[in-house]
């Protein structure tokens, strides 16, 4: 086996694993990382869609008795319903955009400058919503738990979820910040955020794996299966410590993380380094 390919497998699935669920966009460092580690060929893009299941499966593990109970409750109780109901709403624009825009956005915006663009926009609006968020001082959140939420509130945070369909503005950063601007409380709309990654990945994995079949040979399982694994011990290790930092911090930091590195892929860029241009 190829020492060089197991050690860049190995990075990438735990930069996803480290951003999937983080407000910095996963698919924004793996575009950067793969170009920084020349892995960008059609077995690169197949390695980016088996990595993402392996970091929703961390999610999966870290709320299966959730996940069980709506399950179990879907024919007998009435929040199991809504819970369930609420994840359908807010999955289905992202789909439907997804789907009508997919090959545009991959032609146009799946590489290091534009993903850069959006790490940029994407942490000044972070800014924007904690220093709104500040200036209310203590006044609570509409939506304090997860099971208040409305169908209403739902759709808003999917539509929020589309600006992601852009590489480098991030699935978790658009819910979260989303929510957080539509009135949910901050553990809330990270918790929907996490639910909601489930579907939306699942389904995006299956898509691709379903077009890119002929890429999973068996030369490549070793390669698949050790950033499948990086990426669920980083991600499930990333969700834990994230639900314990939000509990006393805002998503500042993740902001000016954001921008800097934009500022820096930008700088590299425009200076015809790496072939960033």
């Amino acid at each position: 086996m190829d020492w060089i390919l197991i050690c860049k497998a190995l990075i990438l699935g735990v930069v996803e694993g480290l951003t999937e669920f983080l407000p910095v966009s996963s698919t924004g460092h793996l575009i950067v990382a793969g170009s920084l580690l020349d892995f960008t060929d059609e077995h690169a893009k197949t390695f980016d869609v088996v990595i993402q299941l392996g970091a929703i499966l961390a999610v999966c593990w870290e709320y299966r008795r959730r996940i069980g109970s709506v399950v179990a409750g879907l024919p007998t109780r009435p929040d199991a319903r809504r819970f369930a109901l609420n994840v359908i709403i807010a999955t289905i624009p992202a789909v439907v955009l997804g789907l009508l825009f997919e090959k545009a956005i991959k032609s146009a915006l799946f590489s290091p400058v534009p993903v850069a663009f959006a790490l940029v926009a994407g942490g000044v609006l972070i800014l924007w919503v904690e220093s709104r968020k500040r200036e209310r001082g203590d006044v609570p959140a509409r939506v304090q738990a997860i099971d208040d939420l409305r169908p209403l509130d739902a759709l808003k945070v999917g539509v929020a979820q589309c600006c992601a369909l852009i590489p480098g503005m991030s699935r978790s950063g658009s819910t979260i910040i989303g929510g957080m601007l539509f009135g949910l409380d901050r553990r809330v709309a990270t918790e929907f955020s996490f639910f909601l990654a489930i579907p939306i990945i699942f389904g995006a994995t299956f898509y691709e794996m379903a077009k890119s079949w002929h890429q999973l040979s068996a030369d490549m399982l070793g390669t698949f299966t050790i950033g499948f694994v990086a990426a669920f011990v980083s991600a499930f290790a990333c969700v834990r410590w994230l639900l314990r930092y939000i509990a006393t911090h805002d998503f500042t930091v993740f902001a000016w993380y954001r921008i800097g590195f934009g500022l820096l892929i930008l700088l590299v860029g425009y200076s015809g380094g790496l072939g960033w241009a």
